[in-house]
């Protein structure tokens, strides 16, 4: 029997000014995705802010949600089951881009190329919804039916793909339990492990 592994797409809305910006073109409530390999968001990858008091400094980042960017944000949390595959494909890929973090770049021309409908790609450069959409679909799974390029987080919030298993303040998600603690953390890891293991024996 094939194992299986949840992984998670959140959405957030931090009340920025990029992010008001963003949504007065979008109308969406919800302007920033990021993809969680855990429940208790431990581990969360996007592309965005890589100092929060710089907006002008983006690419890859592991978002810290217990951080003062993400204190006063409003969220929701989808979830979606992979297989073993699936989900050690998309490891490998977060960890190459984590290792290789300085070549990536935020694709800000990409954003403006979104707004207008057109599709600006640019090498080793993403905005958060693309690099969700992207991840996903490395791995053999296609979360919207459109290119990575074109994927906005309200193209995310509509998919049938995704389980939505919880909405409202990130701060009480964090503190209902169900998002503290590293032993959730330690869970993951040995779950990556295992399915490394199970993949390549």
């Amino acid at each position: 029997m094939t194992s299986e592994f949840d992984v998670y797409v959140i959405l957030t809305d931090t009340g920025t000014l990029f992010t008001r910006t963003i949504k007065l073109f979008t109308r969406d409530p919800l302007n920033h995705a990021s993809i969680a390999f855990d429940s208790q968001l431990n581990e969360v990858y996007s592309f965005g802010r890589k100092n929060p008091h710089n907006p002008f400094f983006g690419g890859f980042v592991k978002e810290n949600m217990r951080g003062q960017l993400f204190e006063q944000a409003s969220c929701a949390l989808y979830r979606i089951r992979v297989n073993q595959a699936e989900y050690v494909k998309m490891r490998n890929l977060i960890e190459y881009m984590e290792r290789n973090r300085d070549q990536y770049r935020y694709n800000l021309l990409g954003v403006v190329g979104l707004l207008f409908n057109i599709q600006m790609k640019r090498e080793y450069a993403y905005f958060c919804s693309q690099f969700v959409a992207s991840v996903f679909a490395e791995s053999g799974v296609q979360l919207c039916n459109k290119s990575p390029f074109m994927v906005t987080p309200g193209d995310l919030e509509n998919t049938p793909v995704l389980e939505l298993v919880y909405q409202g303040t990130l701060q009480s998600y964090m503190d209902s339990g169900l998002g503290g603690g590293v032993t959730g953390l330690g869970r993951t890891m040995a779950a990556v492990e295992s399915a490394r293991t199970a993949l390549t024996g």
